[in-house]
């Protein structure tokens, strides 16, 4: 069968872009190890170089980077500096460096990084918070995005857009450079750091990459599921991610109220140990609540009193029709309707082709399931079977906007496109 008669595809297409680079540190290691005495010797070994050069060297030197790089990224001399005097630790006794000695030696520890060269793609959606240039009936959003570069490191970016009155889509235009955030607090605890991030107010929104800084996400952040939380009237974004280590997964929570500052936290608890947690836009009966898969084949309802500890949980939904039999996951945070609780799902069937699907739960209790899509919602087309991984839509959430859901969707792990549905005819043709 093909996809459900009033989903809406939009032609809107979201790929990577090799030519977006950002800057990384670089240490003369096997990332992310730390630098060992060999590794120490070589950085000194740098240094001393560059110490032996004269003056004019030095500055001919620097100018050269500059002509290379300048173009490529915002504020490249003081990101030199800052990088020399990350690495102060791992060099040996020395005399004060000139400036531009320092910002010489800064360069030689930094490397480019096209962050999103092999993919774009699990996307999420949430209105922007600021709604004041929306169309008339229509609104402004924020689409996340898992951005996948050399290594097959994961980092989190984003992009603009609005949905008119009408329905239409449309992404605003990609800034040139890209940029990462200065880490303004870091917190060591017995589950990880939880950092603190800071972006600079003249960087666009598109700019902004969350690249791993801790050694939990050191190989990837992985499919953010962003929400629109609302408490008493105040209004926070979160997203549950899947940090990566290179070893082990676990769930960890990103938080922020102008996609300009953000906190990210370890999650805590059982439910917190698997991928493909999302949470509610609100508390449900005065707790916390989310859609987890600790079992990797069926979803749960989990609560928790204070967001970040999350254990146990009630079996929700098993896989029932072919299209999921292998198993089933959630794809992004439940959206609240007049009918209840509107919760996309993916399944995975034969060949491991994973399809869209949804289910129905009650509003006040969202552990009663009160219907759930018989066949797919959306499975890929022939057009879009091919790319990394064969055979798969895949999406991090949803949006509701008037009448209609707005689902941003991945193409075979690779980029992202966008599709529509009505609310109505998407509930009438949910089984009861």
């Amino acid at each position: 069968m093909s996809q459900a008669s009033f989903l809406n595809r939009q032609g809107l297409y979201l790929r990577p872009d090799p030519a977006r680079v950002i800057v990384r540190p670089f240490k003369p290691a096997t990332e992310p190890r730390d630098l060992n005495p060999t590794d120490k010797m070589r950085a000194n070994h740098i240094v001393h170089r560059v110490l032996g050069l004269s003056p004019e060297a030095v500055a001919d030197q620097l100018a050269d980077v500059l002509d290379n790089f300048q173009g490529r990224h915002r504020n490249l001399l003081e990101r030199f500096e800052a990088r020399a005097d990350e690495m102060e630790d791992a060099f040996a006794t020395h005399g004060l460096f000139s400036k531009t000695q320092r910002q010489l030696i800064g360069a030689y520890f930094l490397s480019e990084y096209s962050f999103e060269a092999s993919a774009l793609f699990n996307p999420s959606i949430v209105p922007h918070p600021d709604q004041s240039t929306a169309p008339k009936g229509g609104a402004r959003f924020i689409v996340s995005l898992r951005a996948i570069g050399e290594g097959h490191v994961s980092s989190l970016t984003f992009r603009t857009g609005t949905i008119a009155a009408d329905g239409s889509l449309a992404v605003d235009p990609t800034a040139r450079l890209a940029s990462v955030p200065r880490i303004s607090h870091r917190a060591s605890g017995p589950d990880g750091d939880r950092v603190e991030l800071m972006f600079a107010p003249e960087e666009d929104l598109s700019e902004r990459v969350i690249f791993p800084v801790t050694d939990s996400q050191s190989n990837g952040i992985e499919d953010a599921r962003f929400v629109r939380f609302s408490d008493g009237g105040r209004e926070t974004y979160y997203a549950t991610y899947t940090a990566y280590s290179g070893r082990a997964i676990r769930s960890e929570l990103i938080e922020t109220s102008d996609f300009m500052s953000f906190r990210m936290t370890p999650l805590r608890g059982a439910a917190a140990n698997n991928k493909g947690m999302a949470l509610f836009p609100r508390k449900i009966g005065g707790s916390y609540a989310m859609i987890a898969r600790q079992d990797n084949e069926n979803l749960y309802l989990v609560y928790s009193d204070d967001l970040y500890t999350w254990e146990g949980g009630r079996l929700l939904l098993k896989p029932q029709f072919p299209w999921e039999f292998v198993q089933i996951g959630n794809c992004g945070a439940p959206i609240e309707l007049d009918e209840g609780w509107l919760l996309l799902t993916h399944g995975v069937g034969p060949v491991r082709k994973y399809s869209i699907g949804a289910a129905l739960l009650d509003k006040r209790d969202p552990s009663r399931v009160l219907a759930r899509s018989v066949e797919p919602l959306l499975r890929p087309e022939p057009s879009e079977r091919e790319g990394y991984v064969p055979n798969v839509v895949y999406t991090c959430g949803a949006m509701r906007h008037n009448d209609r859901v707005i689902l941003p969707y991945a193409v075979s792990d690779t980029f992202s496109s966008f599709a529509t549905m009505r609310i109505s005819a998407l509930i009438e043709a949910m089984c009861r």
